[in-house]
């Protein structure tokens, strides 16, 4: 029998481990530079908070078989753990909250999904208790300070869901679903063929193509027949868009296609990708009903966050040469025929902040020093029996023997 990971599932090795470090430590400098503080939450969560906010499909939880009333799954994103969280222990604290994670997320494999990958890494932010624009240029301008870090370049997609949503409401109910699953899917065969009037039917391709430089989608949508509270949601995309473009220097698109198939954004949605498009690399959005599911009076709180992709993020940044391309060595190998004065030794050098290894293995000198060598390790001390410490530098050949 060959035991292999279960489906979906994989093993990082110490390379992929150090390489993952490197795009995880750099994100980390930024969220604590722009103040935000770390968040660790259940891996396991009871269904309904998964459920919450409707933000999810039931069939893409891994849920637990257990004894207890209460069906359990695994997460399948961080927001709604957070948000039960903040809702229900920092409810009495100050806002607005800054926090971050970093974790692992499982979604089960979908039927007909060209992967099979259930196990999945995010690091990412919720900015909780902040609404208006400058909530939303913050989480904007640290998403794309991320990528900044890890010198990517990319793009922002930048939608409105609730911009979006209020110019579906002119669809009748029983085909308003059908129309947001063809525009959020951007399936314009779909939508031609809906039994809709020849308005009707313009407005949802108008809707579909809604997409574009910033100016140019605004001047469109201002034309339209809008009522107060879509002219005050243009109005602050107006805000958001010129406070963007003032202090970035990425190509910005407006696309007020970019939909989901749910209702659990509430305002701006975005994605950021590489700049051919073809890669998404982190999304997030405005949430500002979540928290009101889980606050025992039903207080709303706002919130916007994002998550990053680390596994897309690695694949990227692994063609610009930027990631390591071996694990770090050890500065020492102490070798002794006496273990208690190898390990004495080894201490007294990782005291000093060295990284130390203590030889294990009976072997002679030449098969030391091919060790040394092949691990990339630094410094051997051979460590006699009177205490005296003889220093030698196995990549030295011509001093070595």
């Amino acid at each position: 029998m060959v035991y292999q990971p279960p489906a979906g599932a994989r093993d990082l090795l110490p390379l992929d481990v150090a390489q993952k470090r490197w795009i995880e430590d750099r994100l980390q400098q930024v969220f604590h530079a722009w103040g935000y503080h770390r968040i660790i939450t259940s891996t396991l969560e009871r269904l309904d908070t998964l459920m919450a906010g409707g933000a999810i499909e039931r069939s893409t939880v891994i849920q637990l078989h257990q004894l207890e009333e209460d069906p359990l799954g695994l997460r399948p994103e961080l927001t709604a753990s957070i948000a039960r969280t903040v809702a229900t222990r920092l409810a009495n604290s100050t806002f607005p909250q800054r926090l971050y994670y970093n974790a692992n997320v499982f979604r089960r494999a979908q039927e007909g999904s060209h992967t099979r990958q259930q196990e999945f890494y995010q690091a990412g932010v919720e900015l909780l208790g902040g609404d208006g624009v400058c909530s939303d240029a913050e989480i904007l301008l640290l998403v794309m300070d991320c990528l900044h870090a890890v010198e990517l370049p990319g793009q922002l997609i930048l939608g409105e869901a609730g911009l979006t949503r209020s110019l579906l409401s002119g669809f009748p109910e029983p085909i308003r679903a059908k129309v947001r699953h063809a525009i959020a899917t951007l399936d314009r065969l779909s939508l031609e063929a809906l039994p809709l009037s020849d308005e009707l039917k313009a407005r949802a391709l108008l809707l579909l193509d809604l997409r574009g430089k910033p100016s140019d989608v605004l001047q469109r949508v201002s034309a339209l027949d809008l009522d107060d509270s879509e002219r005050a949601i243009v109005n602050n995309l107006k805000s958001l868009v010129e406070l963007l473009q003032a202090s970035l220097t990425v190509p910005i698109v407006l696309d007020l296609s970019l939909i989901q198939t749910f209702d659990y954004y509430t305002g701006i949605v975005f994605e950021v990708v590489t700049q051919s498009g073809q890669v998404v690399l982190g999304q997030g959005g405005r949430y500002d009903q979540l928290l009101g599911q889980f606050h025992s009076q039903g207080q709303s709180i706002p919130g916007i966050g994002f998550s990053l992709h680390l596994e897309n993020l690695h694949q990227i940044l692994l063609a610009t040469g930027q990631l390591p391309k071996q694990t770090r060595s050890s500065d020492w190998l102490v070798v002794s025929d006496s273990p208690q004065l190898a390990f004495a030794q080894a201490q007294k050098l990782r005291e000093s902040g060295a990284v130390v290894e203590v030889n294990l293995t009976a072997g002679t000198r030449e098969q030391i020093q091919t060790y040394a060598r092949q691990r990339r390790i630094a410094r051997i001390a051979w460590v006699q029996e009177d205490g005296q410490i003889l220093v030698e530098d196995p990549f030295d050949t011509e001093r070595t023997s």
